[in-house]
């Protein structure tokens, strides 16, 4: 039986020792607890130990388990690809955004998010890789849609986030991840503040870790097997 709380403590203890052997500080990556498709006792077993960061991939999904759970201290994610006619739910629910790659949809995120909520935190997402079959943006075009989104009331623009081609070699791995944390550097060298490299899942944490992610997205490693019907 998978045990929330004995794989939390793990996982944290991983990230924190490749950090340091990255050069960096131990608690300088965050992480991103994938909550899609685990049942609501897993997230609530997670965030009694401790964890407040959940990442969901379906809007309806994540909606049922943030009105269900009803806590006010965890921080929602969305990170799967958002559809505009999603995008009132998703801003009066989430408190991020990593998966913004059009304009008109940061746009309708900003008309819609409730003031009182204060600003929804957004993250671009690049396609490394040029990858036709995912979303994201070219790299070209990261820096004209930043400087956009960082203009819109009610969002507050974070960083960048990216799905890299699988890879099973370490130092390939690190490849699309440096691509994105030069990216990140031209942008705050033009004048445009982030903070966040939203990079790395289970099979390649490690590697985006030493390109210096912020934040990692890990399902599996800690709720086990998603709920498949």
């Amino acid at each position: 039986m998978i045990r929330v709380t004995e794989n939390l403590p793990r996982i944290r203890d991983l990230l924190a020792k490749d950090a340091v052997d990255a050069g960096r500080d131990a608690d300088c990556v965050r992480l991103l607890a994938v909550s899609k498709k685990q049942p609501l006792s897993s997230v609530i077993e997670a965030s009694e130990a401790g964890q407040l960061d959940f990442g969901e991939n379906q809007v309806v999904e994540g909606v049922e388990k943030i009105t269900s759970v009803a806590n006010d201290e965890l921080i929602w994610h969305f990170i799967g690809h958002l559809q505009t006619n999603k995008t009132r739910v998703v801003a009066e629910h989430f408190q991020w955004v990593h998966s913004i790659d059009r304009l008109k949809t940061a746009e309708r995120l900003s008309r819609q998010r409730p003031a009182s909520l204060g600003d929804l935190n957004i993250c671009l997402q690049v396609n490394v890789d040029d990858e036709e079959s995912k979303s994201g943006l070219p790299l070209n075009a990261v820096r004209d849609l930043a400087m956009r989104v960082a203009d819109l009331p009610n969002l507050r623009l974070r960083g960048l986030m990216c799905l890299p081609a699988i890879r099973h070699d370490f130092d390939a791995q690190r490849v699309p991840f440096a691509r994105l944390s030069r990216l990140a550097d031209q942008l705050r060298a033009n004048g445009i503040p982030t903070d966040t490299l939203s990079m790395g899942m289970s099979a390649d944490y490690r590697a985006a870790i030493f390109e210096g992610s912020t934040m990692v997205r890990i399902g599996t490693a800690v709720f086990g097997p998603r709920i498949t019907i």
